[in-house]
C-alpha cells in the first residue's frame, strides 16, 4: 500500500488522540509521518521450493560452524606431520578472528549488492581456503589458509540469516531461524567427532577435503534454489573500526601466542606486541566515537547489562572453546585413544551444554528471570575445570566422563541467556548493534581461549618434556610425532612422557579456573532488569549459544519481537482485533477479504482459482467464503478478478489501525525518547503482515508478490 493510503488510514485512527497514551500518540505519529520504506521484493517461498531453499542455505551454515571445531581432534596428528606445535592453537583462532572481524563487512555488501551474491561469493571463498588448507605442508601455510576459510564462514554465517528474512513469511520466521541457529550450534559441538573420524579413517586433510564438494553443491543450488532480491540503499561501512579490532585483537593474541615459546615474555617482541594490541584498541575505541555506523557504538557500554553480559560472553567463549580444543590432546596422548574415540568422549560436555542451555533459555524467556543462571553457571563451570584438572592416566572413563558433563552444565548454564537478556534489556534503537556486540564478544573470546590455552599448554609441557624424554631414551622423535606413534610403545616405555603431556594439559584446565571465577564475579554484579515481555515464549537461537556471528538490523530484531507478540502462545491475535468489529465476517471471510487486499495491492488480479491453486486446494473449497463476503459488500466482482469495495477497504484499514494501537500499547520495553523507531518497525510489521496474509506463488515463470508499494 502506498504512502499516501496508509497515511490516509492512518489519519482517521489519529483523528482524535486525547485520552491516547504518550508513547502510542508519539509512535502513531511517526508512523503517519515516516515515508513508506522502499520496497523490498520478497518472495514467499511454499511447498518444495521453501525446503530446498532453506536446505541450501543451511548447508552452507553447516559447513562454516562445522569448520570451527572439526580440527580439535585433528591437531595432535596435523602437528605430527606440519610440526610447529608451540602455535598450533592459531589454525583454530585464525578462522575465528577472520570470521568475526568480516562479520559486519559480509553483511552491509549483503545490503548493498544482494544477500544471493554475497552468499556465493562466501562459499567460493570457502572453498578456495578448504582446498589451500587440505594441501598445506607447513603451519605457516595451514593458518593462513584457515584464516581465507574464515572470511568465507563469516560471510555465510550473516548472510544465511539474512536470506531467511527475505524467502520466509514474517509469520513463519522464528521457527526458521531457530533451525538455523540449532544447526549452527550443533555443527559447532559435534565437529570434534566428524574430525575424528576423518583423521581415523582417511586422513586430517580430509577435514578440510571434505568441504570442496559439499560447498561446490551449494553454490549450484543456491543458483536455482535461492531468489534475488534487489539491492538496497548503500550502505556505510565502518572500514577503519574493523580494521582497527582486527589488527589490535590480532596483535594481542600473537602476543600471549609467542609469549614464552617463541620470544621471552620480557623481550622487546612481546612487549611491543602487547602494547601495539591495546594502542590500536584505543585507537578504535576514539574510532567508534566518530564512526557514522560504528560496529560497536561505545555507548552501549554505559548499560551495565550489556557491559557485563559481554564480559561474561568473552570468558564463556574462552572458556568453552579452549577447554574443547585442547581436550582431544589429553584424550589422544595421555590415554593412547583415536582422533574418532576422542571425539566420543566429549559428547558428555556437549549433553550437558546442550540441556542446561535449552533449558535455561526457555526459563529466561517465560519468566523473566537471568541472573541466577550465569551465578550458578560459572561455579559450576569453575568447578569442571577444577575437576579436569585433576585427571591423569589412571582416571577411569566413568570419572572423566562426569567431568565433562559438568563442565558442559556450567557453560550451557552461562552461556544461551546472555543474548536473550541483551535483546530484552536493550533500546530498540540499539537492538542490532547490542545482539551483534555480545556475539562478537563471545567469538573473541574464543579466540583468545584457543590462543592462551595452546601458549599455555606449550609453556608447561616445554618445562616437563626434556626430562621426561631424558628418562625414556629409546624413545625417538618420530615415536613422540603422533599419538598414535607414541602409544604403539610398551606402556611402562612411555610412561614418563605420558605423565609430562598430561600434568601439562591438566595444567591448562587448573589456570583456567580463575577466568571461571571472574565468570562468577561478573555475573554477581550483573543486574537483574524487567525484560520485554514480548520476548517471553519465544523459541530461543540455539546458534546464539555457540557464537554465532550475527548483526541482525534493528527492524528484524524488532519485527522477531511484534511477531511473537501477535502470534506467541499458540494465539492469532490478528484475527482476534478483526473478529472484533465485523459482526458478519467469520474467519475464513476475514482470510479472504485480505487475499484480496494484498493481491490487488500487488497489481495482481485476485482469482479464486489462483489462490486456490498457489496453496494446493482445490477451487470448491475456497469459493464459499469469498462468495459471502461478495454478498456482505466486502469484496466485488466476479471470482476470477475480485476487488474490494470501501466497506473491505475500511476493514483492512481498521485492522491495521487497530494493530498498530494494539502493538504500541503492549510492547514492553520501549522507550519514549526512540517513537520514530518504534514507529517505522511497526509500519513495516503491520504491512508485512496484513501482505504476507495473501502472498501467493503465481507460477515459477512470474514475478514474485512484494510488499505493498509496488
Amino acid at each position: 500500500m502506498g504512502s499516501c493510503g496508509r497515511e490516509r488510514a492512518l489519519r482517521n485512527a489519529l483523528g482524535c488522540t486525547e485520552g491516547v497514551p504518550s508513547r502510542r500518540r508519539r509512535a502513531l505519529s511517526a508512523i503517519a509521518t515516516t515515508p513508506a520504506p522502499a520496497p523490498v521484493a520478497t518472495r514467499a517461498l511454499t511447498g518444495w521450493r521453501r525446503i530446498a531453499a532453506f536446505a541450501t542455505i543451511g548447508m552452507g551454515m553447516l559447513l562454516a560452524a562445522l569448520d570451527a571445531t572439526i580440527v580439535s581432534t585433528a591437531l595432535p596428528t596435523i602437528v605430527g606431520d606440519l610440526g610447529g606445535g608451540t602455535h598450533v592453537s592459531w589454525v583454530v583462532t585464525s578462522y575465528l578472528l577472520a570470521q568475526t572481524t568480516v562479520t559486519v563487512l559480509a553483511g552491509k555488501l549483503g545490503d548493498q549488492f544482494g544477500r544471493k551474491l554475497v552468499f556465493q561469493l562466501s562459499v567460493i571463498i570457502f572453498i578456495a581456503g578448504s582446498a589451500l588448507c587440505g594441501l598445506a605442508d607447513g603451519m605457516v601455510w595451514l593458518i593462513g589458509s584457515r584464516a581465507l576459510q574464515g572470511i568465507g564462514a563469516g560471510g555465510l554465517t550473516v548472510t544465511a540469516t539474512a536470506l531467511i528474512a527475505d524467502i520466509i513469511p514474517l509469520r513463519e520466521r522464528g521457527k526458521f531461524q531457530g533451525a538455523l541457529g540449532a544447526v549452527f550450534g550443533l555443527a559447532t559441538v559435534i565437529g570434534p567427532l566428524v574430525g575424528g573420524l576423518l583423521t581415523d579413517n582417511a586422513s586430517w586433510r580430509w577435514c578440510f577435503y571434505v568441504n570442496v564438494p559439499l560447498a561446490a553443491i551449494v553454490v549450484v543450488a543456491a543458483r536455482w534454489t535461492i531468489p534475488r532480491v534487489p539491492r538496497g540503499a548503500k550502505p556505510r561501512i565502518d572500514y577503519l573500526g574493523m580494521a582497527a579490532v582486527a589488527v589490535g585483537a590480532s596483535m594481542l593474541i600473537l602476543a600471549t601466542s609467542f609469549g614464552g615459546t617463541t620470544y621471552a615474555w620480557g623481550s622487546w617482541q612481546i612487549i611491543g606486541l602487547l602494547v601495539g594490541g591495546v594502542a590500536v584498541l584505543g585507537v578504535f575505541v576514539l574510532i567508534e566515537r566518530r564512526a557514522a555506523d560504528p560496529i560497536l557504538p561505545p555507548r552501549l557500554f554505559g548499560a551495565k547489562v550489556f557491559t557485563a553480559c559481554c564480559a561474561l560472553s568473552f570468558v564463556v567463549g574462552f572458556t568453552m572453546l579452549g577447554a574443547m580444543t585442547f581436550l582431544p590432546t589429553f584424550f589422544q596422548y595421555v590415554e593412547g585413544i583415536s582422533a574418532t574415540e576422542s571425539g566420543f568422549r566429549l559428547l558428555p560436555l556437549v549433553v550437558g551444554l546442550l540441556i542446561t542451555s535449552v533449558t535455561a533459555g526457555n526459563l529466561v524467556s517465560k519468566t523473566g528471570r537471568y541472573k541466577v543462571f550465569p551465578v550458578v553457571g560459572s561455579l559450576v563451570m569453575a568447578l569442571g575445570l577444577f575437576l579436569l584438572s585433576r585427571m591423569d592416566p589412571s582416571t577411569p572413563l566413568a570419572v572423566s566422563s562426569l567431568y565433562l558433563f559438568v563442565l558442559g552444565l556450567g557453560i550451557g548454564m552461562s552461556m544461551q541467556v546472555l543474548t536473550i537478556v541483551v535483546q530484552g534489556s536493550a533500546q530498540y534503537s540499539d537492538l542490532g548493534v547490542a545482539t551483534s556486540g555480545v556475539t562478537f564478544f563471545r567469538t573473541m573470546g574464543s579466540a583468545f581461549g584457543a590462543a592462551i590455552f595452546g601458549t599455555l599448554y606449550g609453556n608447561f609441557l616445554q618445562s616437563r618434556l626434556p626430562d621426561a624424554i631424558a628418562k625414556a631414551p629409546s624413545v625417538t622423535p618420530a615415536d613422540r610425532a603422533t599419538p598414535e606413534a607414541l602409544h604403539a610403545l610398551p606402556e611402562r616405555v612411555i610412561a614418563p612422557i605420558v605423565d609430562a603431556y598430561s600434568e601439562a594439559l591438566t595444567h591448562v584446565f587448573l589456570w583456567a579456573v580463575p577466568v571461571a571465577v571472574i565468570a562468577f564475579v561478573l555475573a554477581l554484579v550483573l543486574p537483574q532488569v524487567k525484560l520485554a515481555d514480548t520476548v517471553a515464549g519465544a523459541a530461543p537461537d540455539l546458534g546464539a549459544g555457540f557464537g554465532a556471528p550475527d548483526s541482525p538490523a534493528n527492524e528484524e530484531v524488532l519485527s522477531r519481537r511484534i511477531t511473537n507478540l501477535l502470534y506467541g502462545r499458540h494465539r492469532d491475535r490478528v484475527l482476534d482485533l478483526l473478529q472484533s468489529g465485523e459482526e458478519d465476517l467469520d474467519a475464513a471471510g476475514l482470510w479472504a477479504v485480505v487475499q484480496v487486499h494484498g493481491l490487488t495491492a500487488a497489481g495482481h488480479h485476485a482469482d479464486v482459482g489462483q489462490i486456490a491453486r498457489s496453496r494446493n486446494l482445490p477451487t470448491a473449497v475456497l469459493e464459499p467464503p469469498f462468495r459471502r463476503v461478495i454478498s456482505a459488500g466486502y469484496v466485488e466482482g466476479d471470482l476470477d478478478d475480485l476487488t474490494l469495495t470501501a466497506r473491505g477497504r475500511g476493514a483492512v484499514d481498521r485492522l491495521r489501525d487497530d494493530l498498530v494501537a494494539w502493538i504500541t500499547d503492549h510492547l514492553e520495553g520501549t522507550s519514549d525518547n526512540s517513537p520514530e523507531v518504534i514507529g517505522t518497525a511497526i509500519a513495516s510489521v503491520v504491512r508485512r503482515v496484513v501482505v504476507e496474509r495473501a502472498e501467493a506463488d503465481i507460477s515459477p515463470a512470474e514475478e514474485p508478490l512484494v510488499g505493498a508499494g509496488r
